[in-house]
């Protein structure tokens, strides 16, 4: 377990962000360790609720117990492309005050290596968010055409090696599974022969690999849809994003839900459905100097936020 498994990213700014009421309702949409839900419970009075949902059995599991005893606080275990569908449930559609998503992949999934999910730890070649669903990485490795493969590490990895990789991939499978974390990083590198990268050789493709088995930015797109339909007005939302394409996604989200519908850009009357459903609160976050010297996983980290209209 690294030293970063339990640190929550951007934590004062999120929590300056969500504009904590002590009675308000809170959704933390991807619980990972707790380590933001834990903080966010700190600053709830006896009539607070905070809400947490987690599609990786292995968080539910490792709840610490002086969060899931708490009354104020629940856990669910689900997709939070689910959120409208949790939340209507309770009967709290309109009266959520703020909601958190934490995005991709937390520490403690890294540092496992039987997760499969990094290329610096020989495991197994699964790659799941929920290892109980879904197609393992390696299961589709094994049978993906080599045109699919070189669109996904495309489209997902932003990798410019994409067909040299697609190729080495389909070559190397055909004289053996590619079933292993390292296999896969190997049969990268040699493919790339990258010269004097800051990154690994293999960032792209495992990034791709993951993003695609996990339908992550399809998750993510469901999420933003359905947070603006849960929130009361003057609800905070914050995402954290840890690369272009989630940001990308977000970063347009809230700009054209912070405008009237184009229709009626610059009118003075605009009907009420088609006015902004959120304010931009400010610019996007990043991490200070020592923030990213305590904590790596930092570096890449950014946080925008947006208020329910």
């Amino acid at each position: 377990m690294s030293s970063n498994a339990h640190v929550p990213v951007l934590l004062r700014p999120v929590l300056e962000g969500l504009n904590i009421k002590p009675d308000g309702c809170y959704v933390d949409g991807t619980f990972g360790r707790g380590g933001h839900s834990r903080e966010i419970l700190k600053q709830l009075g006896r009539e607070g609720r905070l809400i947490a949902v987690d599609r990786d059995p292995d968080a539910i599991a490792a709840a610490p117990e002086f969060l899931t005893a708490d009354p104020r606080f629940e856990l669910i275990r689900g997709e939070s492309a689910q959120l409208e569908t949790f939340i209507d449930e309770r009967k709290l559609v309109g009266k959520v005050d703020g909601l958190l998503f934490d995005l991709g992949v937390s520490s403690p999934q890294l540092d496992e290596a039987a997760r499969g999910f990094s290329f610096l730890r020989d495991g197994p070649l699964d790659m799941r968010m929920d290892p109980e669903t879904g197609t393992p990485a390696s299961e589709w490795l094994a049978t993906v055409g080599e045109k699919e493969l070189r669109y996904v590490l495309r489209k997902y990895g932003e990798e410019k090696n994409a067909a040299r990789i697609a190729r080495a991939i389909v070559e190397a499978r055909a004289a053996a599974p590619i079933s292993r974390t390292a296999q896969l990083a190997r049969v990268v590198e040699d493919a790339r022969l990258a010269r004097g990268e800051k990154i690994h050789p293999a960032t792209r493709t495992f990034q791709a690999i993951r993003i695609f088995i996990n339908r992550e930015l399809e998750q993510l797109e469901a999420m933003l849809e359905q947070s603006v339909k849960v929130m009361r007005r003057g609800a905070r939302l914050c995402v954290i994003t840890f690369h272009s394409l989630e940001d990308r996604i977000v970063k347009r989200f809230m700009r054209d839900a912070s405008r009237e519908a184009e229709q009626y850009r610059g009118m003075p009357d605009v009907p009420q459905e088609f006015r902004p459903t959120l304010r931009l609160i400010g610019k996007a976050v990043t991490a200070t100097g020592d923030e990213i010297a305590a904590n790596r996983r930092a570096r890449s980290a950014r946080l925008r936020i947006a208020e329910r209209n």
